[in-house]
């Protein structure tokens, strides 16, 4: 049986390092100090999320779909991975996540939004330009 390594210590909490690996092969055995790859350090619940966008070739509405959550869900999910892997998420000056006007219409035009759902983000996304002034 393979269980899965744990990525934070059940003790301290703080990252784990991998000190052994062995050939299922043929039994060698290297022991040492080796770091695991940025995937293998995110929380299970993001992994499980990035293998549910992978499997679904990054399309949003098949994300929706499997996972049986909305479009924000999604992008706020992906938002967190991002974050998560070291990389910034642009945001507006007040904080708030930037959607941009493109990326909602480019979404609908690919079928990734409904319809109602674009107008939503779009009135919300003014809605948010007009507090700023």
């Amino acid at each position: 049986m393979k269980f899965k390594a744990p990525n934070c210590c059940p003790v301290c909490g703080h990252e784990m390092m991998i000190s052994s690996l062995s050939c299922s092969y043929c039994q060698t055995r290297i022991e040492g100090s080796f770091t695991p790859c940025k995937f293998c350090k995110l929380p299970v619940e993001q992994r499980e999320f990035i293998e549910v966008f992978l499997k679904c070739r990054g399309n949003i509405k098949d994300v929706e779909k499997e996972l049986g959550i909305s479009y924000p869900t999604v992008r706020n999910r992906l938002d967190g991975v991002i974050q998560s892997l070291g990389y910034k998420v642009q945001k507006h000056e007040d904080g708030e996540k930037r959607v941009l006007k493109q990326d909602i219409l480019s979404a609908l035009e690919k079928g990734e939004i409904s319809v109602q759902e674009a107008a939503r983000l779009l009135k919300k996304q003014q809605s948010n330009k007009l507090e700023m002034r």
